[in-house]
């Protein structure tokens, strides 16, 4: 079964928490999927990681940035995987059937929001039932804090 990992943001934005746990996936030699919710947040999530640190670089493309089979980190609102990515990243409260396509699935969602807390629990309690091994990640003061 495929390992879900649940990131509860409580102190900063996606756009903030993003980029460092797509590094650690490029440090340990992995590529990823980033699947948003609509195409307009992935062309959004797609800018924002072209500036989010001027000392920092992450490989990464959409569609229509072409050669999306050679994009370490590909970012999509479809249920596709050109880069062959071990990594997927659920934001925005996106969803997928493919979970078994990859080794690790991340689903990130926002604390601050009550539908989004909602929804990300009633994911969580599926990808039990699925038999998924599950962890759960909280933003605390010195970083992610693993609660269960």
């Amino acid at each position: 079964m495929t390992e879900i990992l649940f990131y509860h943001l409580t102190r900063r934005r996606l756009e903030q928490a993003l980029p460092d746990l797509l590094g650690r996936c490029l440090e340990r030699g992995w590529r990823a999927v980033v699947k948003c919710g609509t195409p307009e947040r992935a062309e959004a999530l797609n800018g924002d990681l072209w500036t989010f640190d001027k000392a920092a670089f992450l490989p990464h493309g959409i569609a229509a940035d072409g050669y999306v089979e050679r994009q370490p980190i590909y970012l999509t609102a479809g249920d596709e995987r050109p880069n062959q990515a071990e990594v997927l990243f659920l934001v925005d409260g996106a969803d997928t059937a493919g979970h078994g396509d990859y080794q690790r699935v991340c689903d990130i969602f926002d604390g601050n929001n009550d539908d989004a807390v909602q929804a990300a629990r009633e994911r969580w309690k599926a990808a039990k039932a699925a038999g998924h091994a599950l962890t759960y990640w909280q933003q605390g003061e010195r970083g992610w804090e693993k609660k269960a």
